[in-house]
Parts: structure tokens; sequence; C-alpha cells
């Protein structure tokens, strides 16, 4: 692991957290599956605006949990969707939804994969847009490894996108806001130990061990930078998809913003690097 400290076990103790969050998360008001069978489209405004029209490109999606995201962007008319998670239960519970939308192996596939072997485990060599985040690349320990792998997967003229939490929020106190409390620039793992999820912090569980890596914004671009990718843009959003800190408030457009007469930080961020021609 380049510059990354962390116990050996962190991938192994992060899928047991994961797979058995699988049925507490479909079973939420927090992702609807209800809502989502019938409206299909769970993607946030600002990607559509950023992503641009997907109508017959192929788009492979890293860490793609149960694959909503993956298949919502099937709906919009993306020609072949692939999801990848490092989640057995959580690809089996994709390629049920696939197939209750309706959508082939052919059109919507799911592999169960680590990130990292994303490379060898898809069935494509190269995707038009390789799209990733929110909530993805804090469990990773090596950036530069996860970058040389995606960028490797982006066809000639395509592009990644990834729209992640700012990491400035991770340095910050959970209620305020305001006090920087933890080192940005800390490279050891966050080791954790909390039951619940964050559909549901009352849920009871088993397996609540955690390992998770901060990355500062400028490793995310110079890695991506360093794995032969054209930054496009980089966009800071002042409105996140949780209430982060306790002072956020939830405005009309379902987006949590501080108050409005808070002092503005990022609490989002999204970047686009693109592969030439």
């Amino acid at each position: 692991m380049r510059g990354h400290t962390g116990p050996d076990d962190w991938r192994e103790t992060n899928r047991a957290r994961w797979d058995e969050r699988v049925a507490i998360h479909t079973a939420s008001d927090f992702y609807d599956q209800d809502g989502f069978r019938r409206a299909r489209d769970v993607i946030r405004d600002f990607e559509v605006a950023e992503v641009g029209e997907v109508t017959g490109r192929s788009l492979l999606h890293l860490q793609c949990h149960f694959g909503q995201d993956t298949l919502s962007w099937a709906h919009r008319g993306a020609a072949r969707v692939v999801g990848l998670d490092f989640s057995e239960r959580a690809i089996e519970t994709a390629r049920e939804l696939a197939a209750e939308l309706g959508y082939g192996p052919d059109r919507a596939a799911f592999v169960a994969a680590d990130v990292y072997d994303a490379a060898e485990a898809v069935p494509d060599g190269a995707y038009d847009i390789v799209y990733t985040g929110l909530g993805a690349l804090n469990w990773l320990p090596d950036l530069e490894r996860w970058a040389d792998t995606a960028a490797s997967l982006v066809a000639p003229g395509g592009f990644l996108y990834l729209a992640e939490f700012h990491p400035l929020t991770d340095a910050l106190d959970d209620e305020t806001g305001t006090r920087v409390v933890h080192d940005y620039f800390s490279r050891d793992a966050w080791v954790g130990d909390t039951p619940g999820t964050y559909t549901d912090f009352d849920a009871p569980t088993v397996n609540n061990g955690s390992v998770e890596w901060q990355h500062p914004l400028g490793d995310v671009v110079s890695a991506l930078a360093g794995a032969g990718l054209r930054i496009d843009f980089l966009h800071e959003h002042d409105m996140t998809m949780f209430q982060r800190f306790g002072v956020l408030r939830r405005d009309g457009d379902g987006y949590y913003r501080f108050p409005g007469d808070r002092p503005r930080i990022p609490l989002m961020y999204s970047l686009r690097a693109s592969r030439p021609e």
C-alpha cells in the first residue's frame, strides 16, 4: 500500500460489514426499492448535468453496491452498463433487481470482484464512461492503484466521472462542522466498530468492524492525472446527501446545507477526467 497503513484484514472486515447491510439497505426508506422500481432513476441532478448524454454509450460503475445507480444509467439510455462490487450479496441483489426491471445481462451485467481487480474481472476491455463515488474512495487504502485501474478501463475518447464527499468534512467536528479536530493529511486507517448503518443507526448488526482512509483532494486529482487522464473539471459543492453535521438543514431540493447565516464550505466534489482519442 503506497503511503497508507492499516490492518492486513481490512478487506475481509469491510466485506463482512457490507454483506450484512445489503438486506437492511434494500428494506430501508432511504433506498426506497419500491419507489425505484417505479421511477427507475436515482441519479442526482448535478451528475446528470456533468456526465451529460449517455444514450448509446457503455458505462462501468465501480463499487456499485446493489445497483440502483448503475441501473439508473441504463434507464437513461446507456447501451450497456456493468456494475462491480466486492460484496457477493450486493451483486446477487443487483442481478435480481436488473432481471425484475427487464434488463438481461447483455444490457446490465454485475460482477462480484475487488475494485483493484476490475480490469481482469469486467467483461469488456474499456468503457465510454467509468462512473464511481459517493462514499467509495474512503474504503480504499491505495489511491494510485485505484486510479491506475480505473483509468485503464476508460476507452479513448471516454472519461471517468467521480462524485464524492469532500475530504475536508472528515477533518471537522461532527456537530457544528466549525472546528478542525482531525488531521486532514493523515495517512493512517480509521478503524471503527460501529453498529447500525446510515439507513438505520439503530439496526441490530453483528459485523460492525470497518477500516477506512481519508484522501485529500489533491491526492485524488494527482492520482488520476498520473494515471494518464486529463482533468476536465473539478467542482466543489456546498451541499451533501445526508446530515453530515448536526447543524445542516435539508432544503426543498433534498440536499443538506449549512443554514443561510453560516459561511459555506465544500461538502461534496465532482470531477471528470478524460482519455484523449
